[in-house]
């Protein structure tokens, strides 16, 4: 079976695109198993994708690879630079402003225009939920309006860049990337606030892809930081290495989905 890679979720420019493909360019080569890496662009759902019978590499957030909707089995996690990291796989949800906006805090958020992503994302939503369920008051709305589903963190961007709406989650690894390889557009955002951390999105495999062949990738991940050639494309990933993770690190991203399904607080405004 010929397998493909992709790295939408994170591929934030053409430049961090071509990044991720060389990256596992070098992981094909290490794990000898031919990759063919492919375009997944937005509108695209995501979700065709981890429905594919012949993915060999390619990201899935935490959240839905804990419902057990899609037949993925996980590979590897990745480990970011940030301080916000530590070492460790785990991310978090900076609520972003404009640069110039007169929000200082995310209660001065309130009654403004919130925008959310697509709602099987951990960033871009049920964290999100989560982080302002406890706000709520007598399940009266929070925000004049929620606007979404913006379906990417770069829809976010330029969504509260153009003034479509006030305040947006930004997955903080796709902003530690936006950091590196675009400064100038990260400079006009702010961060207000963020959200505790969480598992990092995973890199998976189709269910019916070889096990054997899913260790050969899996090692080839973890000793990417050992290799001179690859810990040069992890630093322009702005990446430390990867990890393993199994199903049950991502479980927990359930139980903090479910206070805002009790609650009725369904979506994100």
């Amino acid at each position: 079976m010929s397998l493909i890679a992709n790295a939408r979720m994170y591929a934030v420019n053409p430049v961090v695109a071509e990044a991720w493909a060389a990256l596992f360019a070098w992981v094909s080569r290490r794990a000898e198993i031919p990759l063919t890496v492919i375009p997944h662009a937005a509108p695209s759902p995501l979700e065709a994708l981890w429905n594919r019978d012949d993915l060999g590499l390619g990201f899935i957030c935490g959240y839905p690879f804990a419902t057990g909707r899609f037949p993925v089995q996980p590979i590897a996690a990745p480990v970011p630079l940030s301080l916000l990291a530590d070492g460790r796989p785990i991310y978090a949800t900076h609520l972003v402003v404009r640069a110039d906006s007169t929000i200082t805090t995310l209660q001065q958020s309130f009654g403004c225009r919130i925008g959310w992503t697509v709602e099987h994302s951990q960033s871009g939503f049920n964290a999100l939920r989560a982080h302002l369920l406890p706000h709520r008051r007598d399940d009266r709305p929070l925000y004049a309006a929620g606007i979404g589903p913006l379906l990417t963190p770069r829809r976010i961007v330029d969504a509260v860049l153009a003034g479509a709406i006030d305040i947006g989650p930004l997955d903080s690894y796709w902003y530690d990337l936006l950091l590196a390889h675009e400064p100038e557009t990260a400079a006009r955002l702010r961060i207000v606030e963020t959200t505790p951390p969480t598992p990092m999105p995973l890199l998976a495999a189709s269910d019916g892809v070889d096990p054997a062949l899913v260790a050969r990738l899996r090692a080839a991940l973890l000793g990417a930081s050992r290799d001179p050639e690859a810990g040069k494309l992890l630093a322009a990933l702005s990446l430390a290495g990867f990890t393993e993770v199994s199903a049950d690190t991502y479980q927990p991203l359930l139980d903090a989905a479910r206070p805002a399904d009790a609650a009725g607080y369904h979506q994100p405004g």
